[in-house]
């Protein structure tokens, strides 16, 4: 247990000397993305290597004789390292070689070629367009990238509290007990221009500033892991890979605000979020970082992970705060704020994963440094989670202003197989649809809000030109329906009946006059619902009939789907030149849609045919075909 100020300091220089003396590291991704993959089982591969050949190793970071440390190798379970599509990941330092894709069967050339003799795995490095890169940050998927969130994750023992100790970690939680004011903290904040990375943007240091006025006690500080959106995996990606700077930009929202507790909310999905957020304040705790006077000071302040049971709406913040306290999940009429009435109706400061991870670098460096990346009104970073028909797919962390088409093609390597792009979907079911005329336009709150689209979490689903816009507002529509906690009429009915048109356009019963009562329907919506998310909830809808009207005019007018992927909507005929008259197509049909005479060619009635496929399955000869 740390008693004091200078306890803290003299274990922060002991772990990182322990740190800088381990003559080598073989980090192995322990993110989500790599564990489905099989990752665990390699990094339980190369310990037992490790120790079949005798070579002295550590698992954690403890504290040692030095001389006994030097000689060791580090073999640790780190983080997510971002660059998902080649996982397994595996990263040597301090050369820096990341391997890709590494199988149970590579583990003996990594111990025996890379460890032992110092050689390259080429096999294991990343190619492409014929080219090797050897280490991480020649990687162009890493190159552009900026990362301050991330910056530990993929480099440490994820669930280390000495080894984030050993990193600085907890240096700004100790700036902030032991010599800045509440004051002066949020003085910081507000001059770094911080905004919530949570969706909405708003300014961090008004927030903070709020509650600190509150007079009500007690106050609470919640943080905002529950994240919905499809495709999106950032704040997981931060909870599983760097717990202990979540932690520590709470602590200090604590201290700030006058708290003396806070819970963090997080999907029950999140598995391994929830484990290691778990081990990280129990750890905490035990060194008194969390828990009664802490480092002897009157400053007491505890935290509790809280599982949500998945339910979208959940994280809009009255929501949140209502399951918390064990009721159900649904919004409040904002009669007051969360700031004044939150958590059990008492102040509360909620922020999201990413916004507290953001305090420590800025307290630690200064408001000036983080206001001098990125544009002036949305400084700083934001991490997006690439999804989609992209090709290098998984989490990076760039400036806020870098522009959509370097994140996708520079970074993300474009479209998968040379295809050509579409359209983005940006924000998850509570965003809008960017398509090629957006390709340069700067990925900060104020650009996006001007196009119509908004940041929301950070999701960014990649579309090429076989995708189809009004599949995928269907999707979309249909996700946020099912969401819906019912409570106001304008979203559980309102998202019904758009989801009704959509799918009537996607079977081919698309009606003249189908846009504009989608159009009605959504300023309805967005104007009435109760809530943040019911007022986003049509905007995919809306942004893709803004960039592609004419694909939604093609299914209701044309009943063909220019994209070829409604299926309701393709056209299935007989080629006569090919068509011996079998009638096994006649016969395979369920509504008697194919007629004709035994040995003549047949024809399907178009108006009766189904597209259940039933002919193009049985015919023998391959004259039944399809076109979209």
């Amino acid at each position: 247990m740390l008693q004091d100020r200078t306890a803290l300091q003299t274990a922060r220089q002991d772990y990182a000397r322990l740190l800088s003396a381990e003559r080598k590291k073989i980090l192995v991704c322990a993110g989500t993305g790599c564990v489905s993959s099989g990752s665990l089982k390699v990094h339980q591969r190369l310990l037992d290597l490790m120790q079949e050949r005798g070579l002295p190793c550590t698992v954690e970071l403890r504290q040692e004789p030095e001389q006994d440390a030097l000689e060791r190798i580090g073999v640790k379970k780190s983080g997510c390292h971002g660059f998902c599509e080649m996982g397994p990941l595996v990263l040597i330092e301090p050369e820096g070689y990341l391997y890709t894709k590494v199988k149970l069967e590579d583990c003996e050339a990594i111990i025996d070629k890379t460890i032992i003799k110092g050689e390259i795995c080429e096999h294991l490095v990343y190619h492409s367009q014929g080219q090797s890169y050897l280490r991480r940050e020649e990687i162009p998927f890493y190159k552009k990238q900026t990362r301050i969130v991330l910056e530990h994750c993929g480099l440490m023992d994820a669930e280390s509290i000495q080894e984030y100790l050993g990193l600085g970690g907890y240096q700004a939680f100790e700036k902030v007990l032991f010599e800045l004011s509440p004051e002066q903290v949020i003085a910081e904040l507000t001059q770094s221009a911080l905004r919530g990375r949570g969706g909405a943007g708003f300014p961090t240091g008004i927030k903070w500033q709020e509650v600190y006025q509150q007079k009500a006690l007690p106050k609470y500080v919640v943080c905002n892991g529950d994240e919905g959106d499809p495709g999106a995996f950032m704040d997981r990606s931060v909870m599983e890979g760097d717990p202990h700077r979540v932690l520590e930009g709470m602590l200090i929202a604590g201290k700030v605000a006058g708290a003396s507790s806070g819970y963090i909310y997080v999907r029950a999905e999140y598995p391994i979020a929830v484990s290691r957020l778990t081990t990280a304040i129990t750890q905490a705790t035990e060194l008194g970082l969390l828990g009664q006077h802490i480092l002897g000071t009157d400053f007491s302040f505890t935290l509790e992970v809280y599982r949500g049971a998945g339910a979208f709406v959940c994280g809009e913040g009255s929501a949140l705060t209502a399951s918390i306290a064990g009721k159900r999940g649904m919004p409040r009429v904002k009669r007051f704020r969360t700031v004044a009435q939150g958590l059990f109706e008492q102040p509360t400061l909620l922020n999201n994963v990413e916004t507290f991870a953001n305090i420590p670098s800025i307290i630690n460096q200064g408001a000036a440094w983080y206001k001098g990346i990125g544009p002036a009104s949305s400084p700083g970073t934001k991490t997006f989670a690439l999804t989609g028909n992209i090709t290098n797919t998984g989490l990076i962390e760039v400036p806020m202003g870098m522009t959509l088409r370097e994140v996708i093609f520079d970074i993300g390597g474009g479209l998968r197989n040379q295809e050509e792009f579409k359209a983005v979907q940006i924000g998850g079911p509570s965003g809008g649809c960017l398509a090629k005329d957006d390709l340069d336009l700067p990925l900060d709150f104020d650009s996006l809000k001007k196009a119509g689209a908004i940041i929301g979490s950070g999701g960014l689903v990649v579309m090429n030109d076989k995708t189809c816009m009004v599949e995928i507002a269907r999707f979309f529509m249909s996700f946020t329906q099912k969401e819906s906690c019912g409570k106001c009429s304008p979203c559980r009915e309102g998202t019904k009946r758009m989801l009704e048109i959509l799918e009537r356009m996607v079977a081919g019963q698309g009606r003249d006059g189908d846009i504009e009562l989608l159009l009605e329907l959504a300023d309805t919506i967005s104007g009435a619902a109760l809530c943040g998310l019911g007022k986003t909830a049509p905007n995919p809808v809306v942004s893709a009939i803004k960039q592609f009207r004419s694909e939604y005019a093609a299914h209701i007018y044309d009943k063909r789907c220019p994209a070829g992927s409604c299926k309701q909507l393709a056209r299935i005929f007989i080629d006569k030149e090919v068509c011996k008259g079998c009638t096994k197509c006649a016969k395979a049909c369920p509504v008697g849609a194919i007629t004709g005479k035994s040995k003549t060619p047949h024809e399907i009635n178009e108006q009766r045919c189904i597209k259940c496929r039933a002919c193009i399955e049985t015919c023998p000869c391959d004259a039944v075909k399809e076109e979209p």
